[in-house]
């Protein structure tokens, strides 16, 4: 059961006149509602597919991954500063990273390392400046900060999907609090919530397999529509067509929107993007069976199938995000060693495995591929009273990317020696949001209405494209 409202509240899915009476048109409101608390408008972000076949998929490393003990690293500091890792060369002349990277260092000459990124303005819990380009979506302190809509949720609006019977924004996520809605964009432009769609394996929120699989019963309907009736896909939209007629002329979300929510329902194309079966036992081999890495494939799949943009929420645990390492003494965050020190191994298998795919399937020129969390860490160890964590540092942080036809092979910015501030070449969230917006196309100039009418400007706070990317 969903709390929330969606996309076919106005047929009362949920009354007895919509549940208890065998008519069918009763059926077919049970069915529509049936197919989610998929909000309709998080299905059909856009009425049509885009020309341009570009995607995103977006690693989100909720919680705030240390700059110092993954891309950035300071090997000839004190043991305070440097940490507890030693350092490996990369396929970049003179460009180092974390000892536990060696799979991403061997193709780091297709990657685009950024080693100054300006964070100061990010929190989390909710964590949205770096996914919104807003400076004042900090929901802590901004109560306005919810109606900021995510760069993801604008790509859906001015980009749309590359496929009418997909939506354009997918996320696999694991709190609420870890994404950016769409806020005052409008709800047609929400994530639609893939994990909620997949059978997926289980993991409590320290990253302990259950042994259990997700449901993935989203785009079943009630037993009480036959399905046989649903094999007739013309019935059914005859079925719609009279049950539009039939509804009051204000409830506008099925008229708008209901042939593409039945091309969904029965075409199959987001349920099969979804099955993991439906891959290749060699590729899902490759993958492997982490719960990370599994998504990691149904995102290459849904982009495959023409989602313009997926988030992959990289967390455990639905507070602040697992790469929040504080400390060994404050779970379950842990410290560096052995609360970041796992994940490092899986994220470089991850991360590697992804491109090495969507290269060999000639997706990486049109897909980029970009990682990330909300800041870095602290310069020093032992912060808020442990032995071995950093502590939020909104000053600096890295980021990765890789992917969408654009020039790789390079570090692009500098930090100080300790790796605390930026020394050179500071890159914004607006920065951020323009290389996107670009990426797909979008004018830069580009507004977007709220629901009075009002515009607003898709960098509110400014921003250029990368110029070393293009």
């Amino acid at each position: 059961m969903h709390a929330h409202t969606h996309g076919f509240q106005s047929l009362l899915p949920r009354d007895r006149e919509g549940l208890t009476i065998p008519s069918r048109r009763n059926l077919l409101k049970a069915g529509i509602a049936g197919m989610a608390g998929l909000t309709l408008p998080a299905l059909l972000a856009k009425a049509g597919p885009s020309a341009t076949k570009k995607s995103v998929i977006l690693l989100w490393m909720a919680g705030g991954p240390s700059q110092i003990d993954t891309l950035d690293p300071k090997p000839d500091r004190p043991p305070e500063n440097r940490g507890p890792f030693g350092v490996t060369k990369t396929k970049l002349p003179g460009v180092l990273v974390c000892e536990h990277l060696p799979k991403l260092a061997a193709i780091l000459d297709r990657c685009t390392v950024i080693r100054s990124v300006d964070c100061r303005h990010s929190n989390h819990e909710p964590n949205t400046v770096m996914t919104t380009a807003n400076l004042l979506a900090e929901p802590r302190t901004n109560p306005e900060a919810k109606q900021y809509p995510a760069i993801a949720s604008l790509v859906a609006k001015f980009h749309g999907s590359n496929h009418p019977a997909v939506p354009a924004y997918a996320a696999f996520m694991k709190s609420r609090s870890h994404l950016a809605f769409a806020g005052r964009a409008g709800k047609q432009y929400d994530p639609f919530l893939a994990n909620e769609a997949a059978r997926l394996p289980i993991y409590d929120l320290v990253g302990k397999d259950s042994g259990k699989l997700s449901g993935g019963k989203m785009f079943e309907l009630p037993v009480e529509v036959d399905s046989g009736r649903l094999d007739d896909r013309q019935s059914l939209l005859k079925g719609f067509d009279r049950l539009r007629e039939s509804l009051d002329s204000s409830e506008t979300g099925l008229d708008k929107y209901g042939r593409q929510a039945v091309a969904m329902l029965t075409s199959g194309r987001v349920r099969d993007a979804l099955d993991l079966e439906k891959e290749p036992k060699a590729t899902r081999e490759k993958y492997g069976k982490h719960l990370w890495c599994q998504q990691a494939l149904l995102a290459r799949r849904l982009v495959e199938a023409g989602t313009a943009f997926v988030t992959l929420d990289l967390s455990y645990h639905t507070a602040s995000g697992t790469w929040d390492t504080h400390g060994d003494n404050i779970p379950p965050y842990g410290g560096i060693k052995n609360g970041l020190g796992p994940l490092l191994p899986l994220f470089d298998h991850l991360y590697t495995t992804l491109l090495l795919d969507l290269e060999q399937r000639g997706l990486l020129d049109s897909t980029l591929v970009i990682a990330m969390g909300e800041f870095g860490r602290t310069p020093n160890l032992g912060t808020q009273g442990s032995t071995d964590g950093r502590n939020h540092w909104p000053y600096i942080m890295s980021m990765l990317l890789a992917g969408g036809g654009m020039n790789h092979g390079q570090v692009i910015g500098k930090s100080t020696k300790d790796g605390g501030t930026i020394l050179d070449r500071p890159i914004t969230p607006g920065d951020l949001a323009a290389t996107i917006y670009r990426h797909f196309g979008i004018p830069l100039e580009s507004m977007y209405p709220d629901a009075t009418g009002r515009p607003y400007p898709i960098l509110p706070n400014g921003g250029d494209p990368i110029r070393e990317l293009f």
